[in-house]
């Protein structure tokens, strides 16, 4: 069924305001960040409080130094956790504006989140190398589940899996790119970052609200059940086990002290605050799926 003639002009104007925003306020990274300067002595890959350990006897047994160096390598795991995803997303949009008319504002503002989305992989990628750290990239069968979902995820879970992702980026990356104590690097990339992903949020909050009204109930319970699946994985994956090589502590004793942290597992419901409530009205949390959240530290 085609979408009611309010609802694409509703899609135009706001696919129009994102168009123009992108053409006022984008950035290209590769000329914008200085990738040669040398890394800061002394500062960290993210805020201290927010690396996954803090607080832990294990935190208590680390020097400054370590400590610094696992903020990196958490860094760059986050930030791979997140491209992994953004490649999923521009597969998804892809396949979304393939069976649209790309006259429309709506499907070419989707194309150009594309273009943005590949800028943002490769910056996260060139981090990554200048950090010197490993490729963080997800275990085999989070890889595979992503191939999976980005195959049959549509409609509610597409943007509500996507909404998650970006949000909890966006929050850890605003408080970062404020933080005096953190890498200019760093700083720079979240800028970036959160100056473009603000538009793309804009448009899967509004999408969202758009076609849920018109889901009927087994569409959303699949809505529900993938979008649960997705925040799960990825609040479980965020920081690899193997970043704690890199201050001599074993990757399945540091994961399971992350897991059972109160800090790390508060810094997950601080960076959903804002995204439960609105998933909540839109019906994508609730039911049995939403003990998926509650296991992941989200609610």
């Amino acid at each position: 069924m085609s979408a009611p003639a309010k609802d694409v002009n509703t899609r135009e104007a706001t696919a129009e305001r994102l168009l123009r925003s992108s053409l006022e306020h984008s950035y290209e990274p590769s000329i914008d960040i200085d990738w040669v300067a040398p890394l800061v002595e002394g500062k960290w890959g993210i805020p201290e409080h927010r690396v996954s350990l803090y607080g832990t006897t294990l935190w208590d047994g680390l020097t400054d130094e370590q400590r610094r160096t696992l903020s990196v390598h958490e860094l760059c795991s986050i930030a791979r956790i997140g491209l992994w995803f953004e490649m999923i997303l521009m597969q998804m949009l892809l396949r979304y504006s393939y069976d649209r008319d790309p006259r429309r504002q709506h499907i070419q503002y989707a194309l150009t989140e594309i273009a943005d989305e590949c800028r943002h992989s490769i910056m996260f990628a060139k981090m990554t190398e200048r950090c010197g750290v490993p490729d963080y990239a997800p275990r085999t069968l989070v890889h595979e589940g992503g191939r999976l979902f980005k195959t049959i995820a549509y409609g509610p879970a597409m943007f509500a899996g996507t909404l998650y992702v970006e949000e909890i980026l966006d929050q850890l990356q605003r408080e970062a790119m404020k933080d005096d104590t953190v890498q200019p690097l760093t700083r720079m990339v979240n800028k970036i970052h959160v100056t473009e992903e603000a538009r793309h949020v804009r448009y899967a909050r509004e999408e969202l609200m758009r076609i849920m009204p018109n889901c009927n109930a087994v569409e959303r319970s699949i809505g529900r059940q993938l979008s649960a699946a997705v925040a799960f994985v990825v609040a479980r994956n965020i920081i690899h086990p193997d970043v704690y090589k890199s201050v001599g502590i074993d990757p399945a004793v540091g994961h399971k002290a992350a897991l059972a942290n109160p800090h790390h597992q508060e810094t997950l419901r601080w960076s959903a605050r804002k995204l439960v409530p609105f998933l909540r009205e839109q019906g994508i949390i609730g039911g049995p799926s939403e003990a998926l959240w509650r296991r992941a530290h989200l609610i």
